[in-house]
């Protein structure tokens, strides 16, 4: 599979998600999430920038449990919980906005 934007081709597997990592840019973010019928505002980039921080450094996407844990402790119990990350990312959070930050599936969702 591939996602077609502006005369690249971008290699995808089966759920959509980037396979090569380093071809990520805001643009295929704003593609993938058109596709879903999503438009990405200030809050949705805060939550990806955050997963592509935490993947740089640990080499890993987190499932929904520990993102909130983390979202929490360095954004605050506002935006460190369920409700509120789910209200941004409602197929998911983790997996969506890893999907839109082209990291690959978190670890531990099916």
């Amino acid at each position: 599979m591939a996602i077609e934007l502006n005369g690249k081709t971008y290699e995808t597997d089966e759920e959509g998600y980037l396979a090569d990592l380093s071809q990520w840019d805001e643009e295929v973010a704003n593609h993938m999430a058109s596709e879903d019928d999503c438009e990405l505002g200030d809050e949705h980039w805060e939550v990806i920038n955050f997963l592509r921080e935490y993947y740089e450094e640990y080499q890993i996407a987190p499932a929904v449990r520990i993102l909130t844990k983390a979202i929490g402790k360095k954004m605050g119990k506002d935006k460190g919980n369920s409700k509120y990350l789910y209200s941004l990312f409602p197929y998911g959070p983790a997996k969506q906005a890893c999907k839109y930050g082209g990291l690959p599936k978190p670890t531990g969702c099916v």
